[in-house]
């Protein structure tokens, strides 16, 4: 019995157990009822009396030496499990690396932010605004009388039955809460979506998406505007691009102009693009008419300013040379890969 003992103890001190599983296997073996250590307590009875005092000490030892081990192996296993939960596995660099597909930005994002990035160069701030506003910040502070069309229902998307409230026509509603808020000198673009109660086609749509600058201080001038819209339209369109300017008509400005740039594609020779004229109209601009500068609080006699508006949906047709505006909000992904390697 003393052999089969030491044969037992040799067993669990070379046992080593890699999860529970294993230790519960090793244990329900060793000590459970039916287990091998307590059958040699039953076969303790057939020992010899003058063997019993030797074989005793050494079957307790056994006992007890088992319950250690599986109680230290217990112990270790939880704590290696509370540790891996802590530290999650590092990658293993040896493994091939995963290629994701290469995702891709909206063309008008694409546009945006580039237009952005040329003005914040010179000194521009970006502004926004919320999109549904009241007739003050989109009409009344604008100059627009209260016989204008764009305050029908046929131009303007109103919201719900309240004639005060609707969804903002331009971002020139932006430019109005910066001038009530800030005090000249201001010199800021205001980006942004805005909505026009107009029929869905090929060079209209009733969303779209406007860029429009403001620049107030004292002594600007006509001259200054030409200067700073003659900078933007060649850093988008190219160097060697040049401008001229209409005379037309906007509530809020006085004098107001239209600004063609020469096209890019034909260098002014006429092609479809350009309507074979040479130039391209992209958007509207003038000085700040003195009735909204006091309208916001701003002392017309002192401070003078200019303002445009562009819309992104025109620059990005003309960059990319897209002919149907409707391309830009139905999501086809055959369209929008083309632009994966935009930034």
């Amino acid at each position: 019995m003393i052999e089969k003992i030491k044969a037992l103890l040799r067993e669990a001190e070379r046992f080593q157990a890699k999860d529970q599983e294993e230790l519960e296997s090793f244990r329900i073996r060793m000590l459970s009822k039916k287990g091998a250590i307590p059958s040699l307590f039953q076969d303790f009875k057939t020992v010899d009396p003058d063997q019993r005092k030797e074989v005793g000490m050494e079957l307790n030892k056994l006992k007890q030496f088992a319950a250690e081990k599986v109680q230290q192996i217990k112990e270790q296993l939880e704590t290696e499990s509370i540790n891996h939960k802590a530290e999650p596995d590092r990658p293993d660099m040896s493994m091939p690396a995963g290629f994701s597909p290469i995702g891709s930005r909206h063309p008008l994002s694409v546009i945006r932010n580039r237009i952005n990035k040329i003005f914040e160069r010179i000194g521009f701030v970006i502004s926004e605004g919320p999109e549904i506003e009241d007739d003050w910040h989109i009409f009344s502070a604008l100059n627009f009388p209260e016989e204008h069309p764009a305050r029908d229902m046929q131009d303007t998307f109103f919201v719900g039955k309240d004639p005060d409230i609707a969804l903002r026509t331009h971002t020139s509603s932006v430019q109005v809460r910066v001038m009530e808020n800030q005090k000249p000198p201001i010199r800021t673009i205001s980006p942004g979506r805005v909505f026009r109660n107009e029929a869905i086609s090929a060079r209209a749509h009733c969303i779209f998406h406007q860029v429009e600058g403001l620049y107030i201080d004292e002594g600007v001038s006509f001259a200054d505007m030409k200067q700073c819209l003659l900078y933007f339209a060649r850093e988008m369109f190219g160097e060697e691009t040049q401008i001229r300017l209409r005379p037309s008509f906007f509530p809020f400005t006085e004098p107001s102009a239209e600004m063609d740039v020469s096209c890019s594609l034909c260098g002014g020779k006429g092609c479809t693009i350009c309507k074979y004229s040479g130039w391209i109209e992209i958007m509207g601009c003038g000085m700040v008419d003195p009735n909204v500068l006091e309208n916001c609080n701003i002392d017309s006699k002192k401070y003078s300013g200019y303002a445009f508006g562009m819309g992104i949906e025109r620059i990005a047709m003309i960059i990319y040379q897209i002919k149907d505006l409707r391309m830009f909000f139905e999501n086809d992904l055959r369209f929008l890969r083309q632009f994966t390697a935009a930034i």
